[in-house]
């Protein structure tokens, strides 16, 4: 097997010019000389025989050549950085840490049993848990900052198992005006009213066609703050059924007679982020969540 003739460091390199934007603040990213990362890209170009980088005005842009290299060197980079963290979490046994994504839509109540039983039997772990939405699951695994996800799509380079499905009801308060037509209510009647969204949690929101609805609209960035202001008949939304279950039950909400689309359909995964490197902890909840969703039992604590 050849050896590599370009070094992780001058990937390194090229990576950090083209994302910081030029030489001298991929330097300071770097903490090298100017020159040292300027060498170190030149040396990629020499060795390759490709002209990777080319001045245009007072920029460097990528040739066509230099975009394939710098996604091929990217993906080099994080790859070495994922295989340094997950070497530190096997000399480390259990982890110190466990850091969790899940979508806002999966039950609250459920993630926090599996939580639960996971700190009885390893009480020193401690875990970040980032709820969110749509686009920022996926950066969230993208950036390695995660172990775990409960993501409602997988992203590109990752695997995952379908973990369950869940059922959104378009609901409102009962003294909401689409509940007093007396009649189904129409996509017509949804665009004289208010639709609650939860933001996209990501840098790059994803487009979504539930915001279509209506151009009436307020954008919130926790579910329980859409929930209480559906509650106080400000608005109507699609729930996930069972985080509004309390509601439902009690009759602050009310599902909308809609004549088309009253109920929606989404698949939540289970998504390790390095499942070769796995630490324990991140493998035991994995097996918990799996075990909690197949069981289907009733919680005791309150939803």
């Amino acid at each position: 097997m050849n050896d590599p003739r370009i070094s992780l460091e001058q990937w390194r390199a090229l990576v950090a010019v083209v994302e910081e934007g030029g030489y001298a603040r991929a330097a300071e990213a770097l903490h090298k000389s100017q020159s040292t990362v300027s060498y170190a890209v030149h040396r990629i170009e020499e060795l390759l025989e490709l002209k990777v980088l080319e001045v245009q005005g007072r920029r460097s842009v990528l040739t066509a050549a230099g975009q394939v290299l710098y996604r091929r060197g990217r993906a080099l980079v994080d790859e070495a950085a994922r295989l340094e963290r997950s070497a530190a979490k096997l000399a480390e046994g259990w982890e110190a840490e466990l850091r969790i994504a899940a979508e806002i839509i999966f039950p609250t109540w459920l993630l926090l049993e599996c939580l639960g039983q996971l700190s009885s039997e390893q009480p020193q772990m401690r875990v970040q848990l980032h709820e969110s939405v749509l686009g920022g699951t996926s950066e969230l695994l993208s950036q390695g900052r995660v172990d775990l996800a409960i993501a409602s799509s997988i992203p590109g380079g990752f695997v995952g198992d379908a973990l369950m499905q869940v059922r959104f009801v378009a609901a409102a308060a009962p003294n909401h005006p689409l509940h007093q037509l007396g009649r189904p209510v129409t996509t017509e009647d949804l665009r004289e009213h208010r639709h609650l969204v939860v933001r996209d949690s990501g840098a790059q929101p994803a487009q979504s066609a539930a915001l279509q609805v209506t151009e009436q609209r307020w954008t919130v960035t926790s579910k329980a703050t859409s929930i209480r202001a559906a509650c106080m008949g400000l608005g109507f939304a699609w729930y996930a059924e069972d985080i509004i279950r309390r509601e439902l039950d009690s009759g602050a909400l009310k599902p909308l007679p809609l004549v088309e689309g009253a109920e929606r359909w989404a698949t939540l995964y289970l998504v390790l982020a390095d499942a070769a490197f796995a630490g324990p902890g991140t493998r035991r909840l994995a097996d918990l969540l799996l075990q909690a969703v197949r069981a289907g039992a009733p919680s005791s604590i309150m939803r």
